[in-house]
Order: structure tokens, then sequence, then C-alpha cells
């Protein structure tokens, strides 16, 4: 309980403010420390002011250190009376945890450091490796040249997005998923399976996932990167979204898999996409 203070005491007991202002806080937050039970005044004076003594001052003190380090009210609230073993273990506890949160922040900042990459670059390894996994004919500079032209795109920021977590396995897998479809769609072709048949609806919604791999495509923006495939000169809205794939560059890659590959895979992607709703002749890059 707190008492009255009288004589000499008086003198040196601060009001609620004046301590307050000595230790940096709010007179709101000694008011909800002394309403919790945290650090009450040893005294109050006649007309029922609270006066902090030195002792309540270092008390608080105690407080703020604990609470700057994270611990919560109630935590201090049993260290400030606790026996010394106590407070050294809770206070190795919270180091350990503070050491995980900065291990996790760290993370966390190289997850952004690698996306900001990305979008530089679009794919994070070494030029020698890229060309490794996609062929010789890949070139490194076309990730950059990618973000200078399509870097403001949303397909641009979702491959970065993907990209950044990927690993040189990641990427081996999706160039062998890719040369996997081409033989498939070479095959298809030359044994002329039909557009808008089962077969080769198939495989056209294996290639859009194949795009997917890079960032959502509907079937509209199929129909788009068909076009773009037989090089229509009519079609402009496209190339302000395309990447660096070789699909996205070159409108002879599918005829360098398959002679008139190209033709036909676009046959089957608008025939894919009007039996999902899609008319071809009207679709657009969304």
């Amino acid at each position: 309980m707190t008492e009255q203070l009288f004589g000499d005491d008086a003198g040196s007991a601060r009001t609620v403010g004046a301590a307050a202002s000595r230790l940096g806080i709010t007179v709101r937050t000694l008011h909800h420390w002394d309403a919790i039970g945290l650090v009450r005044p040893s005294w109050r004076s006649d007309g029922g002011y609270r006066l902090y003594t030195d002792a309540d001052l270092g008390r608080i003190g105690r407080v703020l250190v604990y609470r700057d380090v994270g611990l919560s009210l109630d935590e201090i609230g049993i260290l400030l009376d606790a026996p010394a073993a106590h407070v050294d273990e809770t206070l190795r506890g919270q180091r350990a945890e503070l050491r995980q949160r900065i291990a996790d922040l760290e993370e966390l900042g190289e997850s952004l450091d690698r996306i900001i990459d990305a979008r530089k670059s679009g794919v994070l390894l070494p030029a020698h490796e890229q060309v490794s996994i996609f062929g010789r004919h890949w070139q490194p500079s076309w990730g950059p040249e990618a973000n200078e032209r399509w870097g403001d795109s949303a397909q641009w920021a979702q491959h970065a997005e993907r990209s950044a977590g990927r690993t040189a396995e990641d990427w081996q897998k999706i160039a062998d998923c890719v040369e996997m479809l081409n033989e498939d769609l070479a095959l298809a072709c030359r044994s002329g399976v039909e557009p808008g048949s089962v077969e080769a609806n198939l495989l056209a919604e294996r290639h859009r996932a194949s795009i997917g791999v890079y960032f959502d495509c509907t079937h509209s923006m199929q129909v788009c990167l068909g076009r773009m495939y037989v090089s229509d000169p009519g079609f402009s809205e496209f190339y302000d979204a395309r990447f660096y794939d070789a699909r996205f560059y070159d409108a002879r890659y599918y005829d360098t898999v398959e002679t008139g590959l190209t033709v036909w895979l676009r046959a089957v992607i608008d025939a894919n996409a009007r039996a999902n709703g899609v008319d071809p002749e009207s679709a657009t890059w969304v």
C-alpha cells in the first residue's frame, strides 16, 4: 500500500509528471503501470497525488530495460521480484528468441534481394549455367533486356517472384519438361493429330502449363502467343509482355523443332481455346 509522505521525504519524492519527464515516458504510461500493479508509487501526498521515490524510479528503469529487449509487461512483472536464477533463465530464453527473429529477418532480406535481382536479370544463375541448362542458343542477356522492355508488366513481376526461389535443379526440370513437350508436339504434328481432338487439347493444355511456369497464362493469352508464333503482322498487343524464353523471342522456334509445327500448334491452341469458351478471333492479352 502507498502511504502519505511527510517531512524530509517529501522533498526527495517526485510527482508523476516529474518522474515521467526524468525517465522519458508518459504520465499515461505510469498511470497504466500503477493500475496493473507493475510499478506503484511508494507514497501519496496529502492531496492524494502519486509521489515516486528513487527506489520507484529504479524499478521503472528496470521495466524499461526489460521492455526494450522485447519482454511483455506480464513477464516483466514476474522478473522484477523473481529469484536471480529465474531472471537468468528468462533472459537467456529471450535472447534465443531474438536471435531466431534476427535469423528470420536476415532470411527475409535475402529473399527480397533475390526478388529484386530476379526483376533485373530474370534467372539467378551464372551465364554458363544458363547456357548449359537452356541450350547453346540461349542468350543470358535476354533477361536484362526483357526487364528493360517489359519490367512494368504484371507478368514480368510474377515471373520474377517465381524465379527468385528457383535453383539450377528447378530450372533444369523446367527445361526438361519443355523438351519433352516439344517432342510430343512434334510427334503429334507428324502423326496428323487433328486440332480440337482430345489428344490435341491435352497437348494445348500442357503447352499452356509450360508458359504458366513463368506467369499465369489464360486461354486468351495463349491464343495471343499462338499469333506471335506465326508472326502475325497485325498483332502487336503481346509485344509488351514477352520474356526471354526462346518461344517468346523467335517466331520460328517451333519450326526448328518440327517443320510445320508452328502453324499446327496455333491451330491446336485456337481449337482448345474455343472448347474453353474463348473466341480466337477476338482474344486479347488478358
